[in-house]
């Protein structure tokens, strides 16, 4: 599919975020608020874009982080790059620009990054025709920070048929929690302190890392002034929270990052009314897209999968390298880095420390 060939200044925040928003896919770790997030970590950004010979643009938010004593910096496009037109000439044209620009921008760097979402085999992956032209341009596979597989939910369909296509049983946890009193409520940023409580609680319960409730706070007040973030609650007839979602949102996309539920909302299935009010009343804000972002875990994808939608792999994470040696070295702190920090926080080392590593991946969920 092509999107519209932007023209813009590519340090403009507002161009920027709308040829993100128009960009298809285009995701909210491409728009000007998360760069604001990353900032409190210590992560800078800055903006590339190319213009292939037929007028298409490339372009991504790379986030640079300068590990001391490391001389390189790495650098991560965060589900970047987008682009008008995913063509060989495109990713060509932008390597060569990450080549001779991002250095000079950004200082010294080892490698970059990309992840775009960009499904495996699918409409701009056809027999593989995307990733042969990420190696042609000097890309080569690397491991993977944002998650490789997720499920989204069309929203375009009525509401009838979204209903439909939950699964019977679905249908009926759903049915069970409003006959239990439950209701689903909009929140403000005053209940973030409730919402941290109940995903603490899901991260110990479930295994997984996150962060403090300040970095959650920040990713609410980079996108909630444009209107680009939710926080909902699934809650008991007197007010008790059971379950809670963090939505964020770019252009018609809408994705749930970060969630969780108490044993009480297991209980009572709030979370399974919570999803279908997050889908449904996301269809009626305008949203034709819903993402349920990544199946971290068997339980987890079931769980997803009964809401319809399907499952989308994508072409993974790659890496231009820039600096061979700062690359070999990085890669080797990183994994001592990631190693140490899971036996500090009590978790197995086999995990996924994604929520960990810093390097712009959002939490499990």
């Amino acid at each position: 599919m092509t999107s519209p060939k932007p023209s813009f200044d590519v340090d403009d925040p507002v161009s920027w975020d709308s040829f993100v928003a128009s960009s298809d896919p285009g995701s909210y770790l491409q728009l000007s608020g998360w760069a604001r997030v990353k900032a409190v970590n210590g992560w800078t950004a800055t903006r590339l874009t190319s213009d292939a010979s037929g007028g298409d643009i490339a372009g991504a938010q790379i986030l640079v982080r300068r590990p001391r004593p490391l001389p390189w910096g790495f650098a991560y496009a965060p589900r970047g790059p987008v682009a008008s037109s995913w063509t060989p000439e495109t990713i060509g044209a932008f390597a060569e620009t990450c080549r001779t620009s991002l250095g000079e921008r950004a200082g010294r760097i080892s490698h970059l990054r990309i992840d775009p979402e960009i499904e495996a085999d699918g409409p701009l992956d056809l027999d593989g025709a995307l990733r042969r032209a990420l190696r042609a341009a000097d890309f080569r596979r690397a491991a993977p920070i944002q998650p490789n597989a997720s499920r989204i939910i069309d929203l375009r369909p009525d509401e009838e048929t979204l209903w439909g296509d939950l699964r019977k049983k679905w249908r009926q946890y759903v049915n069970k929690a409003r006959t239990a009193g439950i209701v689903v409520v909009d929140a403000e940023g005053d209940r973030l302190p409730e919402f941290y409580r109940i995903y603490r609680e899901t991260a110990d319960r479930a295994g997984f890392l996150i962060r403090t409730e300040q970095a959650y706070r920040d990713v609410w007040e980079a996108f909630r002034p444009t209107g680009n973030a939710r926080l909902l609650f699934a809650q008991t007839a007197d007010g008790e929270p059971v379950a809670t979602l963090f939505l964020v949102r770019a252009g018609p996309r809408v994705v749930e990052p970060y969630g969780g539920m108490t044993a009480a909302g297991g209980d009572s299935r709030a979370n399974y009314l919570l999803k279908w009010e997050a889908i449904r009343t996301s269809r009626e804000q305008g949203a034709t897209s819903y993402d349920l972002w990544g199946l971290a875990t068997g339980g987890i994808a079931h769980f997803k999968t009964g809401f319809g939608g399907r499952e989308v792999r994508y072409i993974g994470a790659w890496d231009l390298v820039l600096d061979p040696l700062g690359r070999q070295v990085y890669e080797g702190a990183q994994r001592a880095r990631v190693l140490w920090a899971r036996r500090r926080h009590g978790l197995a080392t086999g995990g996924s420390a994604a929520a960990f590593s810093g390097d712009g991946g959002s939490d499990a969920a």
